[in-house]
């Protein structure tokens, strides 16, 4: 039997739907890269005897035979239990198409499409999605704290098609968020989220919606604090240091698809929020301050080592980048050596766009120039050209080896500043 052939055979032995985002996003006229289906009026037994692979550990989910989508038995789920694994699911072929819909989060996910291209909406998400409009379900929602993210990373995701969080799905996100429900999310599933959501071009929506709702004080407070604290006004005419941090991502998304990039750019001014309330609206040390804070966030949510390197590297070293043009040329070999340029360069380029992202994201400064990043990418590429080669030739030998190195790199160092010094801009 051919492939096309046992597909056909599958299907008319199966009452089969395509189901969420799959449709959502036809009907958005997005690009469908997932597909995912549900099985009604079938048991294990029967998917098993079509050659189904199971991978459900919780609830029954199979892979088609050849083409690997995921097919799952319809069900209803009921809540036993804490966090989001805590739930009891009952699939057998009794369970309607509308008893699986009413269990998943939005409206807009809680679509099925029938192979005749007919649409089963018994929750109005078309409706919604007209309206632009993400809604819950059903009461049910406040059984899964996972959906808090979820629904954050949505409005981040579709923000650009003018989607809001309806008000009283808001209300009940609030509601989970004062539950303490959240502190049952493992850090996997936290990170998964984030990180999906920083990948979107609008990821500032994400943490918005979160610290509307109460969801980001309670997962990730050393952010949601710095709401309200002032910036000097001459750098920062936007004042508010949450606001600053948001436009620093807005700029991180223009400057790179990375989600290290854009990690650093939410965590770079972390240490604002321990400032002493006399010394404000100046954050003296806020640089070295920060490092406790943004060890303790990527350890809570077992951050990429990638990401953890060059958030730390930017929270420290940030305002050196800015003030580059009025760094001695030994401070700015240390700074490559810190951040150990020579090694990473590709890492560096990272550290360079974190840090323009942030000169730009301020009130005013978003079209400013940044010849900062010039000049250090341009000395350090001629520094790290020089290498011991032509000096052990000279005959030299050990520490002076070292020393020649150093005093050539200064030299390459000069040699660039003299060259861009007429860019240089003034810098907070």
């Amino acid at each position: 039997m051919s492939v096309s052939a046992a597909n056909n055979h599958i299907s008319s032995e199966l009452n089969t739907y395509l189901v969420g985002g799959a449709v959502r996003d036809q009907l958005l006229g997005r690009q469908v890269t997932e597909r995912d289906y549900l099985v009604v009026g079938a048991t294990p037994e029967q998917m098993l005897e079509l050659g189904f692979m199971p991978v459900g550990k919780d609830f029954p989910v199979f892979l088609h035979p050849t083409t690997k989508e995921e097919y799952a038995l319809a069900r209803t789920e009921r809540k036993q239990g804490q966090g989001y694994t805590g739930f009891v699911c009952y699939a057998d072929s009794d369970v309607t198409i509308e008893e699986d819909l009413k269990r998943r989060d939005l409206t807009v996910n809680a679509m099925a499409m029938s192979d005749s291209g007919e649409i089963i909406d018994p929750y109005n998400g078309q409706q919604d999605l007209e309206n632009k409009l993400l809604r819950h379900v059903s009461e049910a929602f406040v059984e899964d704290p996972l959906r808090v993210l979820r629904v954050a990373r949505f409005a981040a995701r579709y923000y650009q098609y003018g989607f809001s969080v309806a008000p009283e799905t808001v209300a009940l996100m609030a509601e989970i968020a004062a539950s303490g429900e959240l502190q049952q999310l493992t850090a996997e599933r936290v990170w998964k989220e984030m990180q999906r959501s920083l990948d979107e071009a609008n990821p500032e929506v994400f943490f918005s919606v979160l610290r509307l709702c109460g969801a980001l004080k309670e997962l990730f407070p050393e952010l949601d604090v710095l709401w309200g604290i002032p910036n000097p006004q001459r750098w920062h005419p936007e004042i508010c240091s949450g606001l600053h941090t948001m436009m620093v991502l807005q700029q991180a998304v223009k400057l790179s698809d990375k989600t290290s990039v854009r990690f650093a750019a939410l965590c770079h001014d972390l240490g604002k929020g321990l400032t002493e309330e006399e010394k404000l609206p100046s954050h003296p040390g806020h640089e070295t301050s920060g490092l406790p804070l943004v060890e303790a966030v990527c350890q809570r949510f077992k951050v990429p080592n990638d990401s953890k390197r060059l958030a730390l590297k930017v929270c420290e070293f940030h305002l050196m980048s800015h003030k580059a043009f009025d760094l001695r040329e030994n401070t700015i070999l240390k700074l490559f050596n810190q951040l150990d340029t020579w090694r990473k360069p590709e890492e560096f380029e990272d550290f360079l766009l974190s840090c323009e992202a942030d000169y730009k994201g301020r009130l005013g400064f978003e079209d400013k120039p940044y010849p900062q990043a010039a000049y250090l990418r341009a000395a350090a590429q001629k520094a790290s050209a020089i290498n011991a080669k032509a000096f052990v030739e000279q005959g030299l030998k050990g520490v002076e080896i070292k020393k020649a190195i150093d005093a050539a790199k200064l030299t390459a160092i000069g040699e660039i500043k003299a060259q861009l010094a007429h860019t240089a801009p003034e810098h907070p």
